[in-house]
């Protein structure tokens, strides 16, 4: 049996695998002696990266979502975002939305996804063992999210090259292009309001169809808008979010060979291990969206006071070492609290369950279909996409 030792299963040193900040440190201190950063869009914000206080701000609703959702608020994003989505709802709205979809996408539920995923993997790795060149991003990784989402929500596969390059440009959020951004976002906005209003045809007996039927059990009504914003969220997060945190999870594991061992000779740690790599890996180069303090309140940082910008770094706080001993270390063994990469309080994230379930199916494949899988390139050869809500390998050239 592979034994675990710190110095082979630490992540620092991985190549790319950190993100690029996407703000910049300020010398001086807020009011109340918090650290400070500038954003993209020129507000400063307090910066905490404790995860007493990260877990503080997460779930306190008076600290606001709604507001910073603005033109000219303070943001990572070169533009506003639909007042729809989850992610920009405070309450009482949010939970009137979230209590609609929540069985949906409860562990239960998502179960019944485990044979298709399992069926997808299994296809696509006798695909990769055929290639010459065999490249598992490509292969296995790229499409698989898309397709098991489809599934679930009753997208064709046939649909997958026309939005999927939309929702790539939502997720980059490039300050670069903001028209072309713009551009892309309405065009996946009006797909999915497509997809609702039935002017595009959906596969019969998916979420979408039952979203549709059941608005109508929401106080008020659903209205086509919230459908499309909790539509996004999943086009987005399953898809996107899910084929980003597979992309470095796999990465990470063949960059660091014990690891991967472990789980080919004892599978059924690879539930903790992912639990680890999910705490170490953030899903862009941001690791939640700004919020508003409603009212003062003191943090182990110092005092935030109403009015002030607060940026919540999950990241910062997952490698807390009073939390986290050795917090870069991937140990399965590790008790104690809860990461907080999926959030926490009622923007916890809603397809959690999805990603655990979808990702631990593709690993179990995986180890048992190919346990001599080695990287076949460099990894610091490798390209990467890199953008705000958005970090992974595009290229993951394999032998075995």
């Amino acid at each position: 049996m592979t034994t675990l030792v710190p110095e082979a299963t630490g992540i620092d040193g991985i190549a790319n695998l950190d993100p690029v900040p996407a703000f910049t440190p300020l010398a001086e201190r807020s009011r109340g002696g918090v650290p400070q950063i500038a954003l993209p869009s020129g507000h400063t914000a307090l910066h905490l990266t404790r995860y007493a206080d990260v877990h503080r701000v997460l779930t306190d609703p008076s600290f606001g979502r709604t507001a910073t959702n603005t033109e000219d608020g303070p943001s990572f994003l070169p533009t506003i975002m639909p007042k729809e989505l989850l992610l920009n709802l405070d309450a009482p709205h949010h939970a009137r939305m979230k209590t609609f979809v929540n069985a949906d996408y409860s562990a239960s539920a998502v179960e019944r996804l485990r044979p298709v995923v399992r069926e997808l993997v299994l296809d696509k790795v006798a695909r990769l063992r055929a290639e010459e060149r065999p490249d598992l991003y490509a292969t296995v990784l790229d499409r698989l999210p898309a397709e098991v989402n489809g599934r679930f929500l009753g997208i064709p596969d046939e649909d997958i090259p026309f939005y999927r390059p939309l929702a790539h440009t939502v997720q980059i959020a490039s300050h670069e292009d903001v028209p072309g951004l713009v551009e892309d976002f309405t065009a996946l906005y009006g797909y999915l309001l497509d997809l609702v209003t039935g002017a595009r045809p959906r596969t019969p007996g998916g979420l979408i169809d039952r979203f549709v039927t059941a608005r109508g059990t929401a106080q008020p009504p659903l209205s086509d808008a919230e459908l499309v914003g909790i539509l996004l969220g999943s086009v987005l997060g399953a898809d996107q979010n899910v084929l980003s945190v597979a992309a470095k999870v796999v990465y990470t594991l063949l960059c660091r060979p014990v690891l991967w061992r472990r789980l080919v000779d004892r599978p059924e740690d690879i539930g903790p291990v992912l639990d680890e790599l999910i705490r170490l890996i953030p899903l862009g180069n941001i690791s939640a969206f700004p919020r508003l303090a409603t009212r003062r309140v003191e943090v182990s940082q110092g005092v935030i006071e109403e009015g002030d910008v607060v940026y919540p770094d999950a990241f910062q706080a997952n490698r807390d070492p009073e939390v986290f001993p050795e917090p870069l270390v991937v140990d399965p063994d590790r008790k104690g609290k809860r990461h907080l990469q999926f959030g926490y309080g009622m923007h916890h994230c809603m397809g959690a369950a999805l990603a655990r379930m979808e990702i631990t199916e593709l690993l179990t494949v995986l180890v048992a279909e190919l346990p001599g899988l080695t990287l076949a390139a460099g990894a610091e050869t490798l390209p990467w996409d890199s953008g705000v809500i958005l970090r992974r390998p595009t290229a993951l050239p394999v032998r075995w």
